[in-house]
């Protein structure tokens, strides 16, 4: 049974055993919607964030994902078997990691990617700083971090994707600077609004950017430059209000 793309996506339909559909992978028949409801049964994993820390979800998806792909073969992926994908500061990027698309309309990164990406970059995202009172002085000035290297790779990593174009509806949350309050970039939004619509990449960044740690990110959407400065947040509170409001 051929899996179906999202709309405005290319085919790449790739062949999974009926039986592993028949009671696992019954998202993989299903398009992905701008309104991700299929039935009563909604399934979203909720990644955490932490930094390097990134490691611990990324080991468990890469586990979870092995293990589908024995039951519905090798090009089975994560985001074939959840209808939305949420995430917090590094969990936001690895949300974006899994559901961005390659150009046969596929995943663009398996699970198994996503440590390699903490393993590779974490020793310059996060490079070691000066202790003793030397350190406590620059902690006082600002960021820990610069946070140069951080969007270097995300940037190279997810490329001119938008948030309206991943495979499957993601959630992530952010925080406004200017208006003091969270907001929230939806796949469901995007499509709806163009001041939602923004890179992905800028929207991983500004989730990552944990006070204390790293910078704010200030950028603008294409369409209206609304500039948004953002931080990292965790509330994913207001992410699974945003989702339930979805299915309403």
């Amino acid at each position: 049974m051929p899996i179906m793309q999202a709309p405005g996506q290319s085919t790449g339909p790739v062949n999974v055993p009926r039986r592993g559909l028949s009671s696992r992978a019954w998202w993989l028949t299903s398009p992905a919607t701008p309104q991700p409801r299929y039935g009563s049964i909604i399934t979203v994993p909720s990644i955490d964030g932490g930094g390097v820390h990134g490691v611990i979800p990324g080991t468990i998806l890469a586990f979870l994902e092995e293990k589908l792909q024995e039951l519905d073969g090798p090009d089975a992926r994560i985001a074939d078997y959840f209808g939305v994908v949420a995430g917090t500061s590094t969990g936001g990027l690895v949300a974006a990691m899994l559901t961005t698309p390659n150009a046969q309309g596929r995943p663009l990164f398996a699970a198994k990617d996503v440590n390699t990406f903490y393993l590779e970059h974490c020793p310059n995202i996060f490079p070691a700083v000066y202790k003793g009172p030397l350190g406590w002085l620059k902690s006082m000035m600002g960021p820990k971090y610069n946070g140069q290297h951080l969007h270097k790779v995300v940037k190279e990593l997810l490329g001119d994707t938008r948030v309206d174009q991943t495979l499957k509806n993601i959630v992530i949350p952010t925080f406004d600077m200017k208006l003091h309050q969270p907001t929230i970039f939806s796949t469901y939004d995007a499509m709806r609004d163009v001041s939602k619509n923004a890179l992905l990449s800028d929207v991983c960044i500004s989730t990552s950017a944990a006070p204390t740690y790293l910078p704010g990110h200030h950028f603008e959407t294409k369409e209206t430059k609304m500039a948004r400065p953002g931080l990292s947040t965790s509330s994913m509170e207001a992410s699974l209000l945003t989702i339930r409001r979805c299915w309403q």
